[in-house]
């Protein structure tokens, strides 16, 4: 089944969120929970499984949205529940669940390993030698945001969201539907095993504005979205970016249908991150690779791409939108150097996967909530900035398109096909923009032979939010991002 990356804007009811970081009476938080518990359980499970940990969640917020007829504030209730794993030498194996008392909570997890065997001469677990965790202090982990949402009264959040829908609304009578939306939320996670006692609390915020205009029978929109793993501050909108937003909107009025050949092209940031995202993302995820379903399995250490450009996923990334301090493994985030100067070295994994294919062990082991499996994915997934100006790239193209605003894409980790719609593009002529708008645009092509047709890499570099879906499911937050590019594409 294709893998799906979706922007912030078009899944927004689903990400937004509000951490409460006030404690409440029977309300357990990450600190309430029973860590000596906890700690006895994983050290009995260690004792006879090579592999032992758990992994306890929790998550809560709220999220704002402004139509200017209604505006919705709902608040998520507080979810938590904790999942313990074992490796029992051939199959790793979870029991989650959100009975966090002390004495249901150990007679539980007693009963399902009391029906578990260790099976000797297995794989070797990766990162063996495991430290006593019994009485060692845990390492807290914290974003940092310059405004922390909790702080800022939810009136004054309605009021600035308000105030946000009504300035793009008032800007040109086409504007005929205008949303603002604003969510943020909190996600603690404790990881214990393998030695390792860590605790992270997550802060993460969105900002949505969607403009749809109409003129006759001729109907456009266009987003302004933003978001990162930081505070209130990404809802400080300036009244330039709104107008910028609103008459985007109404010169797509006037777009045409592009027609469908292969072009140079010059990729804003958007534009590439998804395809760094679609074309050395899903499709190198390690525990696709034993199931033969990744044609990149057969081309690591070849050269994929052109020479010079290279392409990271980096879970450590300050701010960004997919970042976090450790998995959900209890890996410590670091960047993994997916392509280095064209050529393929490294997959992304989880604990399973680095241990069964086998492979390289990244922090890439991720659930979208204790319920649900463990899968290697990707976090901020990106390529490096290179030496040239976005305006000397397009000043290379004699007769091209830019290529703007990411809507969404597909790829086909088999088949090694990728596809990534653009909102809009931009004809160019002799180095010139020429002001002739397409929208929108489909970019196709075989992951190879688009990235080999690189001639150029931007020196700017930007991160965009969004949503990813293993497959169609199993959702986790996300960036995808980098420079300007110059490439030759298959439009239509």
């Amino acid at each position: 089944m294709p893998a799906r990356l979706v922007s912030v804007a078009a899944t927004i009811r689903r990400l937004c969120s509000r951490p409460d970081g006030r404690k409440k009476k029977g309300r357990a938080t990450v600190r309430d929970t029973p860590e000596t518990t906890i700690r006895e359980l994983v050290a009995e499970l260690e004792r006879r499984f090579p592999y032992a940990a758990a992994h306890l969640r929790r998550s809560s917020g709220t999220r704002i949205e402004d139509s200017g007829s209604e505006q919705h504030a709902t608040q998520q209730h507080p979810t938590q529940g904790i999942v313990f794993t074992i490796y029992d030498g051939t199959t790793f194996r979870d029991y989650a669940t959100s009975e966090l008392a002390p004495d249901p909570l150990a007679r539980a997890v007693r009963q399902w390993a009391a029906g578990l065997r260790p099976h000797p001469g297995g794989a070797p677990v990766i990162g063996g030698g495991y430290a006593t965790i019994a009485g060692r202090d845990p390492r807290i982990f914290h974003t940092a945001p310059r405004l922390a949402p909790e702080r800022i009264p939810l009136a004054e959040k309605l009021a600035h969201i308000r105030s946000i829908q009504r300035r793009a609304k008032d800007l040109d009578p086409r504007a005929v539907q205008v949303t603002a939306a604003y969510g943020d939320g909190i996600v603690s996670s404790l990881y214990i095993g393998r030695g390792r006692h860590l605790e992270q609390h997550l802060t993460r915020t969105t900002l949505a504005l969607m403009v749809v205009v109409a003129e006759g029978q001729q109907v456009r929109t266009h987003m302004l979205t933003r978001g990162g793993t930081t505070g209130y501050e990404v809802a400080e909108i300036t009244d330039d970016e709104i107008t910028s937003t609103v008459e985007t909107a109404l010169r797509l009025l006037n777009a045409e249908h592009i027609e469908p050949a292969t072009y140079d092209v010059i990729t804003d940031p958007s534009i590439s991150g998804v395809i760094a995202h679609e074309s050395f993302g899903h499709g190198v995820e390690l525990d696709l690779f034993p199931k033969h379903r990744a044609r990149a399995a057969g081309y690591l250490q070849q050269r994929v791409a052109a020479p010079g450009v290279d392409l990271f996923d980096d879970p450590s990334r300050a701010g960004a939108y997919g970042s976090y301090f450790f998995d959900d493994e209890g890996e410590l985030a670091r960047p993994t150097h997916i392509l280095r100067d064209g050529v393929f070295v490294s997959p992304i994994s989880d604990f399973a996967s680095a241990t069964l294919a086998p492979g390289p062990h990244t922090p890439n082991g991720r659930r979208q909530d204790f319920t649900r499996k463990v899968y290697a994915r990707m976090s901020n997934t990106f390529f490096a900035p290179g030496a040239l100006t976005p305006e000397e790239l397009i000043a290379g193209v004699e007769r091209g398109i830019y290529l703007r605003s990411a809507e969404s894409g597909m790829e086909d980790p088999l088949g090694w096909g990728v596809q990534v719609t653009a909102h809009y593009g931009e004809e160019i002529i002799n180095g010139r923009l020429t002001g002739r708008l397409f929208a929108p645009i489909g970019i196709t092509g075989y992951v190879p032979d688009l990235l080999r047709s690189i001639t150029a890499v931007g020196s700017d570099f930007e991160l965009t939010p969004g949503v990813c879906g293993k497959g169609t499911k199993e959702m986790v937050p996300v960036s995808t991002g980098g420079p300007h590019m110059r490439m030759r594409a298959r439009l239509g």
